[in-house]
């Protein structure tokens, strides 16, 4: 894997007037759409937890004290 900087991105980039600062060889924006998509993934499949946790809680606590089939039936 090359980690010099490509002219032909280089270019392309400052034609679309986007920043050619580049890290690790990959635009600078590349990390932050990453990290974006990384922590979007991380909350829904931690509602998708919490979901299950209140469907088989019981109802005096909060929950609706689902069975734990039906619950995971519904994730």
């Amino acid at each position: 894997m090359s980690q010099e900087r490509d002219p032909g991105l280089i270019a392309h980039l400052a034609k679309q007037g986007v920043d050619d600062k580049m890290v690790m060889g990959h635009p600078a924006g590349l990390f932050i759409l990453f990290f974006t998509e990384m922590w979007e993934r991380f909350s829904y499949y931690g509602m998708r937890a919490l979901l299950t946790v209140f469907l088989i809680t019981e109802i005096s606590k909060g929950g609706w004290e689902w069975s734990n089939a039906d619950a995971m039936q519904l994730y």
